[in-house]
């Protein structure tokens, strides 16, 4: 009960940030469970149009990776700030990056760039789940050892890229300056009908 005391303001920010991004993917008209309104747990298959519908699929990888390094940024730039601030900063960052991700911009940006070529943004249980991943990555850098928290991003980086063929690394080159070398390479991982 005691920690319920003491984080209670952080838990009321973080449900006021969900209900806050979530309300306005709905305004932007995302869809709550994706086209086909089902809700579920998991999709592995990074080609289906369910990828980023449903509560969790290889890119949540990506975003446990991003509390990470939040984590480890803020702690070299913000470190005087309590980890309770920097977590909340960096909440703030992921749900304006889930907001941006999931506009015309940015969902365009992944079909021209990216392998993402069917891609019609996220669901918003998909998006509020990526945040929360984010929040789960910023709470374990914050609970063990910088050579534990960088060994857990070297994993699920080279796990999803043997696994599905991306990862936040090559996601971001991509988004940023696309190698023709890394598409192909991609791409060569699509299943075949």
């Amino acid at each position: 009960m005691d920690f319920l005391k003491r984080y209670r303001w952080i838990l009321a920010i973080f449900i006021a940030v969900l209900a806050m991004t979530g309300g306005i993917e709905l305004w932007m008209g995302r869809l709550p469970l994706g086209p086909d309104g089902r809700f579920g747990l998991w999709e592995g298959d990074i080609w289906s149009g369910e990828n980023s519908q449903r509560v969790a699929d290889p890119y949540s990888f990506s975003h446990l990776v991003h509390g990470m390094l939040f984590y480890g940024f803020l702690w070299l730039v913000a470190r005087k700030l309590t980890v309770r601030y920097r977590f909340l900063m960096a909440l703030a960052v992921e749900a304006g990056w889930e907001l941006l991700e999931n506009s015309p911009l940015i969902i365009h940006r992944y079909r021209e760039a990216t392998i993402a070529l069917g891609y019609a943004g996220d669901s918003v249980l998909n998006s509020l789940s990526d945040i929360l991943m984010m929040a789960l990555g910023f709470w374990f850098a914050s609970r063990v050892p910088t050579k534990v928290t960088v060994a857990a991003i070297i994993v699920m980086e080279i796990g999803c890229a043997l696994w599905v063929r991306d990862n936040l690394t090559l996601n971001v080159i991509m988004l940023i300056h696309p190698l023709a070398a890394i598409k192909a390479w991609q791409m060569a991982g699509q299943p075949h009908p």
